[in-house]
């Protein structure tokens, strides 16, 4: 979330930096520059009193000793009428402390400087574009067709045991998914990170830690009897680790990878955006995070965002690279660039990656700080990508990929597969 730091030091920027995500700050952030305001009088007087409270419980001793007995008592009465004082003043200050923290929880991150303004996914910025478009004739198969033809992925089935957005991946459909698993995270050790096995489940504390709630709260799994929550995406478990850690500034950066299955509710979802793997409500996902210096974390973002593409480039996809307008970003994001890989037979760009960088933002949800060579301590920025979501991954192979005598595999897969040609 915001930190007080950042609003006092400019609420008006603040406030027209919010705008450019489509979101009226200017009640919020008065409201707390104005809770601050009546915070600090109460801090004041609070920690008067308790010099004051300091000074007298001393003046008891020292009129002890000398036998004025009727000082000493006149001194405890005051002490304990302190005393008294006190007990609401720490009630008020916790009941205001918890007042900003609210709405600052319900407050988006502010775009850096380098967001265009935009209202929707239309005024994104292509930014770059790369890799071979395939040319395939005009009866080329959709892949929920060459899944059924050559029985890779069976969606009915997922119906049955589950419901709609849980497909049941068979065959060489179940092992191309999990080459390319094992290629990401090659990739990803090979590039520095550090892997991560975490759980599939966490507590509320870590959906508020990284911004999931109370934004996202109705787009996730939740487990009611325990109060847990499926997650996501991997970023979530993965960047918790370091809620309420102070690194020492000579472990950053931190790199990690970590692959799960992710679970998002996708509610509201319909037409042909859902149809096959374009949008479940289960699937897997190799992530990397980092945890940076702030001077460092846009440098590393730019280092995420060539990881990625390298992914791409290698698997021989065509791809761009989206800078995400205001109104398209999410709701923890500093700066957000959307990889999308062309899928030849649905004839349409298809999403596979995000790659953020959050700023403080998170990091002031966790907790999450690094201290310094001159051993003070200040936040981390933290930065998240996809390398890379499977489903349309999975869906852009297949349908770029398929000839009349099947579907070839990409080079760099089949030391994984074991075969070089689905038929």
């Amino acid at each position: 979330m915001l930190t007080l730091q950042q609003i006092k030091a400019d609420p008006e920027l603040i406030i027209a930096r919010l705008a450019v995500k489509g979101f009226d700050g200017r009640e919020p952030i008065t409201k707390v520059l104005d809770l601050d305001n009546q915070r600090r009088a109460l801090q004041l007087k609070n920690d008067n009193t308790a010099a004051e409270l300091n000074r007298l419980a001393a003046s008891i001793g020292a009129a002890m000793k000398a036998g004025k007995k009727d000082e000493a008592q006149a001194a405890k009465d005051q002490v304990a009428a302190l005393k008294e004082e006190l007990k609401p003043l720490a009630d008020q200050l916790a009941d205001i402390e918890n007042q900003i923290r609210q709405i600052l929880l319900n407050v988006p991150n502010i775009p850096c400087a380098a967001v265009p303004e935009g209202k929707s996914a239309e005024d994104n910025v292509v930014e770059k574009t790369g890799g071979p478009m395939p040319n395939l004739p005009e009866d080329a198969l959709p892949h929920w067709d060459l899944a059924k033809k050559y029985n890779l992925i069976d969606f009915d089935l997922g119906v049955k045991i589950t419901g709609a957005g849980f497909p049941v991946y068979l065959g060489k459909g179940a092992k191309l998914q999990r080459a390319l698993i094992q290629f990401f995270l090659d990739r990803a050790s090979e590039a520095g990170y550090l892997e991560v096995q975490p759980p599939y489940v966490v507590n509320e504390a870590s959906g508020y830690g990284t911004g999931q709630l109370p934004d996202k709260e109705a787009q996730m799994y939740v487990v009611t009897l325990d109060n847990l929550y499926l997650i996501p995406t991997a970023e979530v478990p993965v960047t918790n680790l370091y809620r309420d850690v102070i690194i020492p500034a000579d472990r950053l950066p931190i790199k990690n990878c970590a692959y799960s299955a992710c679970f998002r509710r996708e509610a509201g979802s319909y037409g042909k955006d859902v149809r096959g793997l374009n949008r479940l409500h289960q699937f897997d996902k190799v992530e990397i995070v980092r945890i940076e210096r702030p001077e460092n974390s846009y440098a590393a973002l730019e280092e995420m965002k060539d990881h990625v593409q390298s992914l791409l480039d290698d698997l021989g996809l065509p791809w761009h690279i989206l800078r995400l307008c205001g109104g398209d970003m999410s709701f923890t994001s500093a700066i957000t660039f959307d990889f999308e890989v062309w899928s030849a037979a649905q004839k349409r760009w298809l999403e596979v990656s995000s790659v953020s960088n959050f700023e403080t933002y998170q990091a002031n949800r966790l907790k999450c700080r690094f201290r310094g060579e001159d051993r003070k301590t200040q936040l981390c920025h933290t930065l998240n990508g996809s390398a890379l979501a499977l489903p349309r991954i999975m869906a852009a192979l297949l349908e770029n990929n398929q000839t009349p005598e099947g579907i070839i595999v990409p080079e760099v897969l089949r030391p994984y597969t074991h075969f070089d040609i689905i038929n």
